[in-house]
């Protein structure tokens, strides 16, 4: 590998080399015939641009704290005052009523913000309704202050309406004027400056056109020189990467030119050798895979298992138990059809169930002191469709390596319900179990593809054959302790059967 890229970057020097008219001279000539006015105009234009932005945005901002208090002011001053004259409220529990606010709060927010304003506004005639502005809120401040003095000494309460009538009502009409005052000569600012930006664009247009207009016949002169040795180079170029986007990996690029096409040329050629290289390793490796589930088939076609169970027909044809080898012999036959499914991929549940039940049935003649069964999968669950041969290593995991090794009676039960989008499965044992070391071991090479298993062949093959097809999020996880048997889950998506 280390010799083919070394030659591969050989061969990308030697043509870099040959190179007479570099596409990268050719460019930067044409470039910079137009990237010093070009950059001129767009100094320019940013320059306009942002002094016009800052400008907008300065006075937008200002408008927006203006009408936030133009909206709102005079009608919840109002209000709040004329709660606190009726005694709805007093003045330390004004801000507590829902739509209320202290009045001095809300005094003292407005000059705040409209100080803020003073600082900022360049526009004369807005300044002058500002310096108003405050005058009027110091005014209204007193105001307040007489109708609190008069609160507080218990005058009439017909005093304090004609205050609100007489002075407050129409202080907060004038702050209201005021503000709206401001406003009007912010959004003069605005025109003034619409109108600043109009006269600049239209310099700026003129300027651009005569412009434009010499660099037109300095790029069209230059532009027919130096496509004519680009472009037929390229469109070849791009037949060859269409067809091998299309699959045809046998397609080389060819050129003839002096130039970086030459170059890339040789990158495509090395791209397509990998990519005929990597598609050989993915047909290797779909190779490996139909040899896994061949070898899993083989595996429940296992000799040993064919032998025992022909064994012990014979044992009760000889036994004079001629019904029970009947049986056996159906269930061997009917094991034995699921298996080979007409080399169908995808089952029925309800065949992936019967094929368990064979499996069972068989090896419950032959472990009948031990083996105990029960299969509990819902109905419903029929019509959805699996990957064959997905349960019953499951079940054969847990006769071998749990039940058996109990030497007393077990039970294996097979359970399987819907759960919204997904099937879920469960083969459980009260077998031997696994120590936790043990667990986690088994955990991981089932996660390993099963080319590199060394235990739990049948598992890992199960779990990676559930993910190749159906996603990364499904497949099995197993549980197990000491003494209490073993769990494994298999989670598949809810897809209806249509074979």
């Amino acid at each position: 590998m280390m010799l083919k890229v070394y030659c591969c970057q050989q061969e990308v020097n030697v043509h870099s080399d040959k190179v007479k008219y570099s596409i990268k001279n050719k460019l930067i000539m044409l470039s910079a015939t137009v990237a010093v006015p070009f950059l001129i105009m767009v100094v320019y234009l940013i320059y306009a641009l942002h002094s016009y932005s800052n400008a907008y945005r300065a006075i937008v901002s200002n408008m927006t704290v203006a009408n936030n208090y133009n909206l709102n002011f005079k009608e919840e001053m109002d209000e709040s005052l004329y709660k606190l004259v009726v005694g709805s409220v007093t003045f330390e529990t004004v801000g507590d009523e829902e739509g209320l606010q202290n009045p001095y709060g809300m005094i003292e927010d407005l000059r705040s913000e409209f100080g803020k304003l003073m600082k900022i506004t360049t526009d004369g005639e807005s300044r002058a309704w500002l310096q108003i502005l405050m005058r009027n809120i110091d005014t209204l401040e007193d105001r307040i202050d007489d109708i609190k003095s008069n609160l507080e000494s218990e005058k009439s309460y017909d005093m304090n309406i004609e205050m609100l009538d007489n002075n407050i009502y129409i202080m907060t009409e004038l702050v209201q004027d005021n503000i709206q005052s401001y406003i009007y000569y912010q959004t003069r600012s605005i025109e003034h400056l619409t109108q600043q930006l109009n006269d600049r664009v239209h310099t700026f247009t003129i300027f651009c056109g005569i412009l434009l207009v010499l660099l037109v016949v300095m790029v069209v002169v230059l532009t027919m020189m130096i496509v004519a040795g680009i472009i037929k180079p390229i469109q070849e170029l791009s037949q060859v990467t269409r067809q091998i986007s299309q699959g045809d990996f046998s397609a080389r690029a060819r050129t003839d030119t002096n130039d970086e096409v030459a170059v890339l040329a040789d990158s495509v050629n090395s791209m397509t050798e990998s990519l005929e290289e990597l598609v050989g390793k993915i047909k290797e490796d779909e190779r490996k895979m139909r040899h896994a589930d061949l070898r899993l088939l083989q595996e429940q076609i296992n000799p040993h298992f064919l032998y025992n169970t022909l064994d012990t027909i014979v044992w009760l044809i000889e036994g004079h138990a001629s019904d029970k080898a009947v049986n056996m012999v159906v269930s061997l036959s009917e094991f034995f059809r699921l298996v080979l499914s007409k080399g169908k991929e995808y089952i029925t549940i309800q065949e992936e169930e019967m094929h368990i039940r064979s499996y069972l049935e068989i090896q419950q003649v032959r472990y009948r002191d031990i083996l105990e069964y029960r299969i509990d999968i819902a109905p419903e669950l029929y019509r959805y469709k699996i990957l064959k041969l997905t349960l019953q290593p499951l079940v054969e995991n847990s006769l071998y390596h749990g039940i058996k090794y109990k030497r007393a009676k077990g039970v294996i039960v097979v359970t399987g319900k819907l759960l919204g989008d997904t099937v879920l499965f469960q083969v459980q044992d009260n077998g031997v179990g696994m120590e936790k070391e043990e667990l986690d071991n088994l955990r991981s090479e089932i996660m390993k593809p099963c080319q590199d298993t060394g235990k739990g062949f049948g598992l890992a093959n199960v779990n990676e054959r559930i993910r190749m097809n159906f996603g990364v999020e499904y497949g099995m996880e197993i549980d197990s302790a000491p003494g209490q048997g073993t769990c494994v889950e298999v989670v598949i998506p809810a897809i209806p059967y249509e074979g």
